[in-house]
């Protein structure tokens, strides 16, 4: 009996293909459920393949939930990067740039934000460690951002900035997580709508005696 080709996927379908159907779906379905509650089968299921092909194609569930990280982890990098390095006169302010860049950066895969801030990952395995290298990446970026930030207002106060990245991880999250319940909303639309909350915040905080 002919072995199938190693370029071939399922019925008919390109190799190639059925794993980009896969880590689209296993993505899904890591952001949604969490690591500990996603199953290889209810994720071949979705694909329409049997769990031995998938492991034949990724291998283990760890090694699946790599193969989604790692290109949404250096996609959020390389957009908050680009974002940050782009000259502040004529472009928003900073942080509407940096949420723009992730709102683009995420849109068709939302919830891969999730599949990043996975708090069911194993302790002490590779996805943990692979999760924690991004998420260390992206705080230090935002460190960055907000000791700026803290620089126009005269605060040195480390604990100040760090309070404030903390905030400011919380605030993409919440952000995230009401855009993936409101999928009409644009990446466009939804850094209109962040720049609004923004003029509003100041405003609730704006001393009227000024």
């Amino acid at each position: 009996m002919p072995m199938p080709s190693s370029k071939a996927g399922t019925k008919g379908v390109p190799r190639a293909d059925r794993e980009r159907q896969v880590l689209a779906a296993a993505t899904e379905e890591f952001g949604r459920r969490g690591y500990e509650a996603t199953t290889v089968a209810a994720i071949a299921a979705r694909v329409g393949v049997t769990k031995p092909l998938l492991h034949h194609y990724f291998g283990s569930k760890q090694d699946l939930y790599l193969a989604c990280l790692n290109p949404v982890g250096e996609r959020l990098l390389h957009a908050i990067r680009t974002a940050m390095a782009e000259p502040g006169s004529a472009a928003p302010p900073t942080a509407l740039r940096v949420l723009h860049a992730l709102f683009t950066a995420l849109d068709g895969q939302r919830e891969a934000w999730f599949v990043l801030y996975d708090a069911t990952l194993p302790p002490g395995g590779d996805a943990a460690r692979r999760a924690a290298y991004y998420r260390r990446a992206i705080d230090d970026l935002a460190a960055t951002g907000t000791a700026d930030l803290l620089g126009t207002t005269g605060s040195d106060d480390p604990l100040d900035a760090d309070a404030l990245a903390h905030a400011w991880r919380g605030l993409c999250t919440a952000l995230v997580r009401w855009w993936v319940k409101h999928p009409d909303e644009s990446p466009d639309a939804m850094a209109r709508r962040c720049a609004r909350l923004f003029a509003a915040g100041r405003a609730l905080l704006a001393d009227p005696d000024e």
